[in-house]
């Protein structure tokens, strides 16, 4: 039996760049949040940022309810966040990937990431391709579903910083989709997420730590600060894992912005190294990328 290999699209030419993770404190108040994350976005670039991630549903609570009430249509140019971020990108000249926020499309609500590169120009939009539908006796029921749609796409955009694909945090969940990236030559999945005081001591760090070692690449995850009176608790400890599984920076639970820099060029060494992806017996299984079919 045999079967041929898919090909793995070459990662571009290894650079360093400086990344910033803004774990931000989210409130009700949307003016407040769109002002700290630009407050942030400013702070983190003039340390030297050159890459700088927001957390997922920056720009409101984290609730089915909030949702709706949050939602911005960004295709119709209505978008409050997305143009305060689009500036913001460009003032601080940095590629931003702007968290997540609630989207409202004909007539259906998404949980949307938004990718800006330093002049202000957005480079694509990630809506969740795995909803967060989860029931866990005695500790936490939640269901996306209730009012979110599903995205229907993969999201890989080469930014002046580097190629990347984004996730949002339950997409973080799914090895196939970071697979998909890997075998799409990305060097760095960003995932904008905010497990909670259940599911975040158990398997945040443990799932990063998995995706990149699985598919030798860089994961970065920026979480909302902690807030223990808020409905939906995030956990926080947003970090950024290299391809070798080692944490090479982490927040705490509180408000804070996480340095690092970044050397692709540990994306083909450990590649080299240990060739993983020429080694698959893909006479055996395989995986399938139907986007393009």
């Amino acid at each position: 039996m045999s079967a041929e290999a898919p090909k793995q699209i070459a990662t571009p030419k290894a650079q360093k760049v400086k990344l910033a993770l803004c774990q931000l404190a989210v409130s009700p108040d949307k003016d407040m949040n769109i002002q700290k994350a630009q407050k942030a976005i400013k702070e983190a670039a003039q340390a030297g940022a050159q890459l700088v991630i927001l957390p997922e549903m920056w720009n409101c609570p984290y609730s089915n309810e909030s949702f709706p009430k949050y939602a911005e249509d960004i295709e119709a140019g209505n978008s409050r966040s997305v143009s305060a971020m689009s500036n913001s990108a460009k003032e601080a000249g940095i590629t931003l990937v702007a968290g997540s926020i609630p989207e409202s499309s004909s007539g259906k609500l998404y949980n949307t990431c938004c990718i800006f590169d330093d002049q202000g120009k957005l480079l694509a939009k990630h809506r969740k391709v795995h909803l967060f539908d989860i029931d866990i006796p005695g500790k936490i029921t939640f269901k996306e579903s209730g009012t979110l749609t599903q995205g229907e796409s993969f999201t890989v955009v080469d930014t002046p910083a580097c190629r990347m694909g984004i996730g949002i945090c339950y997409d973080l969940r799914f090895p196939e989709l970071a697979m998909v990236y890997a075998q799409r030559g990305v060097q760095l999945i960003v995932y904008p997420g905010a497990f909670n005081m259940t599911t975040g001591p158990a398997h945040w760090e443990l799932l990063q730590k998995a995706r990149a070692v699985d598919n030798q690449m860089f994961i970065a995850t920026c979480s909302p600060a902690r807030d223990a009176g808020a409905g939906y608790t995030a956990w926080g400890h947003s970090m950024i894992i290299d391809p070798f599984a080692a944490i090479i920076a982490q927040a705490e639970e509180k408000a804070t912005i996480v340095h690092a820099e970044l050397d692709f060029a540990q994306v083909d060494e450990r590649r080299q190294n240990m060739p993983l992806f020429k080694q698959k017996r893909f006479d055996l299984y395989g995986l399938v990328d139907k986007t393009l079919q």
